[in-house]
C-alpha cells in the first residue's frame, strides 16, 4: 500500500505524464520508488506540480478516497496486465475490482427502447446465474446507464467508470444513479479532481472499463459509435468481447454487426451464451426485486397502464407481441416498452426470444 508520504510523488508524476501511462511506467520501472523517480526529473515548473499534487492529495484525505497504486498488491489484476494501465486510480465506494466475474456493458447513447430491454434481459439473467457478478459501464446516456441501471435492480455491484475527476458527475442528470452504485459499488477514475469530462478522456477512459472486465458486451452500436473503440480495446487486450446483432437496416446495431462480421466478437443473443463461451460454473440465486416476498397475484401495487398490460397477457396462453398488446390496449409502443420493463422488474412478466411477453 502507498504511504500518505508517497501519494503526493505519484500524483505529481502522474499529471506530469497526463497521457503517457507507459512512459511513466518505463520510469518507475528503472526507479520504483516514487520520490526517487520524481527526484531523477529535470523539468520547468516542477514545484508548481508538486504543490496540485499536495492539494489534491488532501482532497483525496478529506473525501475518503480510495487509491491504487500499479505497484501494489491489491491493484486490481485484470487492469495490471495491460500495457497502457493507469499507474493511479482514485476510486469512491464500495469498489471491489478483483474477486468475481466482471462484465463490461458498452453501447450508444441513442439507445433505442429494445436496447435498453436487452440490456436488461441480459444482466438479470446473468444474475440469476452468477452469485459474483460485477457490471461495469461508463454512466453515458443510453446502454451505460440502463447497465447501470438494470445490475441495481438486481441487487448486483456496478461500477462507473468516469472521464473526470471525482468532484464532480457526467452527466448531471445522473448523479442520483451514481449516488445508489456508491453502496453496492463505485466510481472508479484515473483523473484527479478538477478535471472536466473533455472529449480525449472519454477515449482514454475506455480502457479501463475494457482491461477492468473479463469480457465486453455490446449491445447497440452506431457504425463509428465510441463502445467500438472500447470493444477494439477489450480484443487488443485478448478478453472475449460479444455484440448483440440486428436488423441490416438498423443504424444503431450497424456496429454490432460489423464486430461480428469481422470476427471481434461473438454473436450473443442470451445470457447462456456469454456464460457458456466463458465457461463459467453457475449457481442459480433469486435476484433482489421491487416485489420480493409479495403475491405474484396482488396487482396493488401496479399503476393502471400496468394492470392494462398484465390483464391482456394472463390472458394470452402463448405471450403476446408489443404490437399485439398495442392493438389491444391503445397504448402507444413507448408506453407499452416502458411499462413492460417494470412488470420484468417487479418479476411479473418475462421477454423472450422473438419478442414474446409472457406472465411468469
Amino acid at each position: 500500500m502507498i504511504t500518505n508520504e508517497q501519494l503526493p510523488y505519484i500524483i505529481a508524476l502522474t499529471r506530469l505524464y497526463d497521457g503517457r501511462q507507459r512512459l511513466l511506467r518505463e520510469l518507475l520501472q528503472h526507479y520504483p520508488e516514487p520520490e526517487q523517480a520524481w527526484d531523477r526529473l529535470a523539468i520547468t515548473g516542477k514545484q508548481q506540480v508538486r504543490e496540485q499534487a499536495l492539494r489534491e492529495a488532501e482532497f483525496v484525505s478529506k473525501h475518503q478516497i480510495g487509491t491504487y497504486y500499479l505497484h501494489d498488491a491489491n491493484y486490481p489484476k485484470r487492469l495490471a496486465q495491460c500495457p497502457d494501465a493507469p499507474v493511479l486510480l482514485y476510486t469512491k465506494g464500495n469498489v471491489n475490482m478483483t474477486d468475481g466475474h466482471f462484465v463490461a456493458v458498452v453501447g450508444t447513447r441513442q439507445a433505442t427502447e429494445r436496447g435498453k430491454m436487452l440490456t436488461r434481459e441480459l444482466i438479470v439473467g446473468l444474475a440469476e446465474q452468477l452469485s459474483d457478478l460485477t457490471i461495469i459501464s461508463g454512466l453515458a446516456y443510453g446502454i451505460d446507464i440502463s447497465a447501470h441501471r438494470a445490475a441495481m435492480e438486481a441487487g448486483i455491484p456496478t461500477l462507473i467508470i468516469p472521464a473526470h475527476g471525482l468532484d464532480r458527475i457526467y452527466p448531471a442528470f445522473h448523479r442520483n444513479d451514481a449516488v445508489r452504485a456508491l453502496e453496492h459499488g463505485g466510481i472508479v477514475t484515473e483523473y484527479p479532481s478538477g478535471t472536466t469530462p473533455e472529449r480525449h478522456n472519454f477515449v482514454a477512459r475506455n480502457r479501463i472499463i475494457a482491461g477492468l472486465s473479463d469480457c465486453t458486451v455490446v449491445v447497440e452500436s452506431r457504425e463509428r459509435g465510441g463502445s467500438l473503440i472500447t470493444a477494439s480495446m477489450a480484443f487488443d487486450y485478448d478478453r472475449p468481447v460479444f455484440a448483440v446483432p440486428g436488423r441490416i437496416n438498423d443504424d444503431n446495431s450497424a456496429g454490432c454487426n460489423c464486430l461480428i462480421r469481422e470476427q471481434k466478437a461473438s454473436l450473443l443473443q442470451r445470457p447462456d451464451d456469454l456464460i457458456e463461451a466463458m465457461q463459467w460454473a453457475t449457481a442459480k440465486r433469486p435476484v433482489q426485486t421491487t416485489l420480493t416476498g409479495l403475491d405474484a397475484n396482488d396487482d396493488s401495487d401496479l399503476n393502471d397502464q400496468e394492470r392494462l398490460l398484465l390483464q391482456k397477457l394472463r390472458e394470452a396462453e402463448d405471450g403476446m407481441l408489443v404490437n399485439d398488446l398495442a392493438e389491444e390496449t391503445e397504448l402507444t409502443y413507448s408506453e407499452i416498452i416502458t411499462n413492460v420493463m417494470t412488470l420484468e422488474v417487479k418479476r411479473r412478466v418475462k421477454s423472450f426470444p422473438g419478442g414474446k411477453i409472457r406472465v411468469i
